[in-house]
């Protein structure tokens, strides 16, 4: 029976000559065009990718305090609800307080921007450089035609329609990124028990508690960013009962939420500040403006250092470097997790290859 369905499907020719040029160069092509597809729907998919990572991070980050409430007897399950409940809290805290001021100081600012530009040409220097510049004038120039024949209503509506986008994939991918921060943080310590059983039983141990140290560490970061960012916005909270700024609550939740967006979130911040005391006046604008950089380099070269150097035993020089080249490499979600990666990094090096090397 076999031999029959062997001639009848044709016998088998010679075998593929590997060697021909042919052959060759169709499975060099072949394996050029794979690597193509391949890289372009890794850059099709770059977005998912950063946000699983991001989840990822916000799990390792929230585990600390997950294992905090489990040693207080609370089920893994029950000590997730109960730190999402919080987040959620926090979110719609921050919607309900910061919201509303955000629209009334925007309008406050809108119409107290030309008393400001006049305020600001009457002073000297200022004067001299839009001499030079011509800085006041055009910026006069602009808010005039803004304001007239009706084109503010048109660019209104063109940045509301712009606005409205930006926050319903803002808050498509925030929903996202909780759902996934969800499942990690619900299946981290088995997700991370399947993936140690790839490695040999023998060292197994070993590679075990050097994994669990590095989740560590990641939570010891989160954690202490939270407290930096807390330090700022009491900060800003103090400074804005100073100078009698409106809503002060709510410009101390937005500088707490920049607080969390590395390198730049304090240039955020900053600037906000900066315009919500100019709305009251220019010197209130411009003490507001020194008071926050006077902040901020504290914190960057003493408060930072120290906190890292103690959390996650990385030196401040290391802090600084690994986010400013995190955040070139991969932006915002780079910034995030430099740091962690470099304390991460730092631990092998101690534990794994030092010893090592220490032997020869």
């Amino acid at each position: 029976m076999s031999h029959e369905k062997r001639e009848e499907f044709g016998v088998a020719g010679a075998p593929i000559n590997r060697t021909n040029p042919f052959y060759f160069g169709f499975v060099a092509t072949l394996g050029a065009l794979l690597a193509i597809v391949l890289l372009r729907a890794l850059a099709s998919a770059s977005q998912i990718f950063i946000i699983i990572l991001l989840a990822l991070y916000l799990a390792m980050g929230l585990n600390p305090a997950v294992e905090a409430l489990r040693k207080r007897g609370l089920s893994r399950a029950s000590a997730v609800g109960a730190i999402f409940v919080g987040v959620l809290a926090f979110v719609s805290f921050f919607i309900a307080v910061v919201i509303p001021p955000v629209i009334s100081q925007g309008s406050s600012l809108i119409n107290s921007a030309p008393g400001l530009l006049k305020d600001l040409e009457s002073h000297p220097l200022i004067a001299d450089l839009n001499s030079q510049f011509g800085i006041i004038d055009t910026l006069q120039t602009k808010l005039a035609e803004v304001t007239s024949d009706g084109s503010l209503i048109i660019s209104a509506f063109g940045g509301v329609i712009g606005v409205g986008k930006t926050v319903l994939s803002g808050a498509f991918t925030a929903i996202t990124v909780l759902i996934l921060t969800l499942y990690f943080i619900i299946g981290l310590p088995q997700a991370t028990n399947f993936g140690l059983r790839f490695v040999p039983a023998t060292r197994r141990d070993r590679v075990s508690k050097l994994t669990f140290a590095i989740i560590a560490r990641v939570g010891s970061f989160v954690g202490s960013q939270i407290a930096i960012a807390f330090m700022a916005s009491i900060f800003v909270l103090l400074l804005s009962f100073a100078l009698g700024l409106p809503s002060p609550f709510a410009i101390a939740m937005i500088v707490l939420v920049c607080g969390f967006i590395p390198l730049i979130g304090h240039y955020i911040g900053g600037t906000i500040v900066t315009l919500i005391a100019l709305t009251q006046s220019l010197l209130f604008g411009v003490i507001a403006f020194l008071a926050y950089v006077i902040y901020v380099q504290i914190e960057n070269y003493v408060v930072t250092p120290r906190i890292m150097k103690r959390a996650l035993n990385v030196p401040g020089a290391v802090t600084i470097i690994a986010a400013l080249l995190g955040t070139s490499l991969l932006g915002l979600i780079g910034g995030l997790l430099a740091v962690p990666i470099a304390a991460s990094i730092i631990l092998i090096l101690e534990e794994v290859v030092f010893p090592q090397t220490d032997k020869n």
